[in-house]
């Protein structure tokens, strides 16, 4: 059973996002907002990016909630979502690919993280060296094992709702995990 904390979405909420109802989106904003930024954040490993795909996503679900039918059998609200939102990142990544250059922000910022609480600097230091190190090491991924990685452990879906986001086998996505499991263990032994 799956243990996440992403909301849930029943068919009536998708029939008043259905229907224009305005309210509904700004409380569909509200409730998944954080899932799919730190989603973003996990697969461009750049807040700024991260921020601009959720946004897309949400521009993306604005104009396609039309097409997602909500019946017993079809997937799930949050693979649909998950599936604009890895589909958006990849887009970010293969034009950022393309047109590769560093916004001035992220040099001033230091490269920008997600806000949050501040502790003392020599305890942030060495927070930031292992997560940038981590980070890096997702990031090297190849991008299938890196999107099975980051629904997995960050988002906590079931291994059946990560095949339908990635459009495979549950042994394919099994498989994937598999392998970026063992990658990271031997790129980060040494914080083991």
């Amino acid at each position: 059973m799956q243990q996440s904390s992403t909301p849930v979405v029943d068919s009536a909420f998708v029939a008043r996002l259905q229907a224009g109802d305005e309210e509904a989106f700004r409380v569909l904003v509200r409730d998944w907002q954080k899932p799919v930024l730190n989603f973003a954040y996990r697969m461009t490993g750049d807040a700024g990016a991260a921020e601009d795909v959720a946004q897309q996503v949400f521009v993306r679900v604005a104009r396609k909630i039309g097409d997602y039918q909500c019946r017993p059998g079809q997937a799930a609200f949050s693979t649909w979502l998950f599936q604009i939102a890895r589909n958006a990142a990849l887009d970010h990544m293969r034009h950022r690919g393309r047109h590769p250059a560093e916004s001035l922000d992220a040099q001033r910022e230091g490269g920008g993280e997600l806000p949050g609480r501040v502790p003392a600097p020599d305890v942030a230091a060495d927070r930031h060296d292992v997560a940038a190190e981590i980070a890096a090491a997702v990031a090297s991924l190849p991008e299938d094992q890196r999107t099975a990685l980051v629904l997995a452990e960050y988002e906590e879906l079931p291994v059946t709702e990560i095949a339908a986001v990635m459009d495979c086998s549950a042994k394919s996505v099994e498989s994937r995990l598999y392998r970026a499991r063992q990658t990271l263990r031997s790129r980060l032994a040494h914080l083991l």
